[in-house]
């Protein structure tokens, strides 16, 4: 599987990534009627550690330290990142909460970047990215917050993965990473349903929990995990800003529903910002 993913472009992973990511919120809408939100990421990372583990089989004994360390830092971002959206997005529009928590990636890309130029995509990126969050209803502010969180863990997700992949072979940190995960997050999930454990007894909240590990999280992530092998980190941070045009298009043909003349200039946006990191070939 890695040497296969290994002669894939950078940039076509990343992009499967996000429409893997999108297709999967389609199932978390479903998710999130039965179940908590924090039981929602839960279920999310589990069913990727479940599913990444029984494929790759990690080794886990005679590992260093510093591999470890990192491990365990990853799966906390992974946990934080997954687990404080799900409860933005219990407060703020979707839209509202991807444009806050997008400025952590935007964070990353503005402080690894070399290149004066680069700056300007990130500018770009950003602004297609606020006219997709816009929305007129006032805003939660406890929601704005955990949104921010989220991006925040979003960033040092990207900052870690490549020091993951230094440390653990193939998809063994990735596995790792879910496995440690889920663990850190049972007891947050089991507080927050004290009062509502039907989900526990529903086959199908499981089964569709298990299916939003895989497009949510196993595969984007493990394809994101290959990408940064072979991408500078301000070019993945600039080309995750099509997240939310993935969104607005998944939307439209899943869901039917229609896009305004802001989103389509949202869009736009967002997609000459990507083109143009790609077409500048920074140096990796």
């Amino acid at each position: 599987m890695t040497r296969l993913l290994s002669r894939v472009p950078p940039l076509l992973l990343v992009l499967t990534a996000v429409v893997s990511v999108q297709f999967g919120s389609s199932l978390a809408k479903g998710l999130f009627v039965a179940a908590p939100p924090l039981v929602a990421a839960w279920l999310r990372i589990t069913g990727a550690a479940l599913l990444t583990a029984a494929i790759f089989r990690p080794r886990l004994k005679a590992r260093s330290s510093r591999a470890w360390k990192v491990a365990i830092a990853y799966a906390i971002c992974l946990a934080g990142m997954n687990a404080v959206f799900y409860l933005a997005i219990q407060r703020v529009p979707v839209g509202m909460a991807v444009t806050f928590e997008f400025l952590g990636p935007l964070t990353v890309a503005v402080l690894t970047s070399r290149r004066g130029r680069d700056l300007v995509w990130v500018a770009l990126a950003g602004g297609g990215v606020a006219l997709l969050g816009f929305s007129p209803e006032p805003l939660d502010p406890l929601g704005i917050f955990f949104a921010l969180v989220a991006g925040a863990f979003w960033g040092c997700y990207i900052l870690l993965s490549s020091h993951l992949a230094a440390n653990w072979e193939g998809f063994s940190g990735l596995t790792v990473g879910f496995g440690l995960g889920a663990i850190a997050l049972v007891v947050p999930a089991i507080v927050t349903s004290l009062g509502s454990t039907r989900w526990f007894h529903d086959p199908g909240v499981i089964a569709l929990g298990v299916m939003l590990g895989l497009l949510s999280s196993a595969i984007p992530y493990g394809l994101e995990l290959r990408a940064l092998e072979r991408m500078p980190r301000a070019t993945f941070g600039i080309l995750m800003s099509l997240e939310p045009a993935a969104a607005a298009v998944v939307a439209w043909l899943w869901l039917g529903e229609s896009l305004g003349i802001v989103e389509l200039a949202a869009m736009g946006m967002v997609i000459a910002a990507s083109s143009g990191t790609v077409l500048a070939k920074p140096e990796t």
